[in-house]
């Protein structure tokens, strides 16, 4: 049987944008990969706890964002947006050319997140399963 709701929606909103697609998949990659590579730290002596606790919860929020970004969910996008601006503040501290590099995907993401076919998205998250 057909779905005829299928049919009543527009072209662009069947399926995920790209942008937003690929924006989602950036932070579960960034999360999960993140996770694995610093749940090392906690049996490094030389590590202090809250460090590598606070360095892991904000790798599990990158990976809820993703998920969040998945399910047109406006508050995912505005988090992750904070998310990759508490990375410039902190690389302010570090180089000067990490500062850059993630000034930059800050811009780039932030593109992505508000083009017109992604707020669309945010706006009519009823299509999402």
């Amino acid at each position: 049987m057909v779905d005829t709701n299928e049919n009543l929606k527009p072209a662009s909103m069947k399926s995920r944008p790209l942008p937003v697609l690929i924006v989602s998949i950036l932070f579960i990659f960034a999360g999960l990969i993140g996770f694995s590579y610093h749940i090392t730290d906690f049996f490094d002596p030389g590590e202090k706890l809250y460090v590598t606790l606070t360095v892991e919860l904000l790798r599990i929020l990158a990976f809820v964002c993703g998920i969040l970004l998945l399910r047109a969910n406006n508050t995912g996008r505005w988090l992750s947006i904070a998310w990759i601006l508490l990375h410039v503040l902190i690389s302010a501290f570090n180089s000067t050319s990490e500062m850059i590099s993630h000034f930059v995907l800050l811009i780039v993401v932030s593109i992505l997140l508000f083009l017109p076919v992604s707020s669309t998205y945010f706006r009519n998250k009823k299509h999402i399963v």
